[in-house]
């Protein structure tokens, strides 16, 4: 019997290897078997004859999108938040079950607003919920970084895709370590935010609505296909975005502004390599806004974490939101951090690897390794992987050393579910006490019982 030329192998390598030694070509295929008890499930999702065309609908909205920076303004003007109303990351969520550094933005948002005179007093104001209301970002078309927390004086960016009108929000971003985001919520925590509500935040106005109407609005999503291709993966590295965002607006800010005000305002985002974060977020949520809403579509449109749960939104079943217990990211510790002193999973960012950049896209960056674990391979690897569980490659947002390939593009859930292979997320770490900051940063993913829970609720429309 003549030897075969070529052999597929599944599972253990140990049978590869053996035919390999016989000098036959073997073809490694990594096959998993679907998570558990959803083989039903994904059958009848399979059989939904609506599914293929609302995919393909699905991801084309969102790829048609353009977002562009046309405005920046307060919270109270652009969301309608009043007097006493937060806003916060993830999915909702009570002051009862909310974590330390969500606690300890509300406590800080909550000194800002003038509603206490004490942070440490708002514990009091939290727990009564006389006069207070938290909401998710999410449900008022706005993304929010780590903690998320918006007050109702907090400036924002308007982001709107010029073709239909549709618009995203995002605050502005503070920097890192002891930051609101990150729950610190210290004397130089409320005189930084006091600042940019007061100078940077107007500037910043000023500044975009002058380019806006002089030669057209911040191209957002241009600078994302740009800042890509120069080693930014656009969630835990901004660098590069941030200074053509700078290359932009610099002139505006120096010549309809003071200038010495323009001048602190430079420093302040030239030394602050996320600060174009803050526009990637909504560039992103924005795209997939445009997936929302599509009968049968089995793609996540949004993924989001509170520090206690972690929540995903998938086009075919509306705003339900499936949750599970936010994990603990593996990464970096700053100083004398360690895992101890980390919080789980916080924050609306992964809203960037929902749209395929971010953890989707770590080998346009291979230096963010240096910042959240890892190895260069692993990076590459780590893109390839994510191919296998979305449905398409983003042609607008390539990978150079995958030879321009697109990044892996609209997460299934179908594909989650039969390959096992869950959404690999580049993030910051949160200390879990009140108070703390930044602790490092890392790598993490949703907890793997989410995915079944939207499968099988996609199951039941299904049927």
């Amino acid at each position: 019997m003549r030897a075969p030329d070529r052999v597929v192998a599944v599972g253990a390598d140990l049978l590869a290897e053996a035919v390999a030694g016989q000098a036959v070509e073997v073809e490694r295929v990594d096959w998993r078997p679907p998570m558990a008890a959803t083989e039903a499930d994904l059958a009848t999702v399979a059989a939904d004859p609506r599914r293929h065309d609302a995919n393909r609908q699905a991801v084309e909205a969102m790829l048609a999108v353009t977002a562009h920076l046309v405005d920046v303004a307060p919270a109270s003007e652009l969301l309608g938040l009043e007097r006493g109303q937060f806003l916060h990351a993830g999915p909702p969520i009570g002051w009862d079950r909310a974590p330390g550094p969500l606690r300890g933005a509300l406590m800080g948002g909550a000194a800002l607003e003038g509603l206490v005179d004490d942070p440490e007093d708002a514990v009091r104001l939290f727990e009564s919920g006389d006069g207070v209301s938290l909401e998710p970002c999410h449900h008022r078309g706005a993304v929010g970084p780590m903690a998320g927390v918006v007050t109702p004086s907090m400036w924002m960016f308007v982001l709107e895709d010029l073709a239909s009108g549709r618009r995203t929000y995002c605050s502005l971003n503070e920097g890192l370590g002891k930051v609101l985001r990150y729950g610190a919520y210290g004397p130089e925590v409320l005189e930084r935010l006091r600042w940019m509500g007061d100078v940077l935040g107007p500037l910043l106005q000023t500044a975009v609505r002058a380019v806006r109407d002089d030669t057209g609005p911040v191209d957002v999503t241009g600078i994302l296909t740009q800042m890509l291709q120069m080693g930014d993966e656009a969630h835990n590295r901004n660098r590069a975005g941030t200074l053509m965002l700078l290359r932009d607006l610099a002139p505006a800010l120096v010549s309809h502004g003071d200038r010495s005000q323009a001048a602190e305002a430079l420093r302040f985002i030239g030394g602050n390599d996320h600060f174009f974060l803050n526009l990637a977020m909504p560039a992103c949520k924005l795209a997939l806004d445009a997936g929302r809403d599509i009968p049968g579509s089995t793609m996540v449109v949004a993924m989001a974490r509170n520090g206690t749960d972690f929540g995903i939104q998938v086009s075919g079943t509306g705003d339900e939101w499936f949750t599970g217990p936010a994990q603990l990211a593996d990464g970096l510790f700053l100083g004398d951090f360690g895992p101890d002193d980390a919080n789980p999973d916080i924050g609306d960012s992964a809203i960037t690897e929902t749209a395929g950049i971010g953890g989707f896209a770590m080998a346009t960056a291979p230096a963010i390794v240096r910042f959240v674990g890892g190895t260069v391979p692993d990076a590459l690897a780590t893109t390839r992987r994510m191919g296998e569980i979305t449905l398409a490659a983003n042609p607008r947002w390539s990978v150079p050393v995958l030879d321009f390939t697109g990044v892996p593009t609209g997460i299934d859930v179908t594909r989650v579910c039969r390959t096992g292979i869950l959404p690999q997320i580049n993030t910051g770490m949160a200390g879990k006490q009140a108070g703390v900051g930044q602790v490092g940063a890392g790598l993490v993913t949703p907890p793997a019982e989410i995915f079944p829970k939207a499968l099988a609720r996609l199951a039941a429309l299904a049927r």
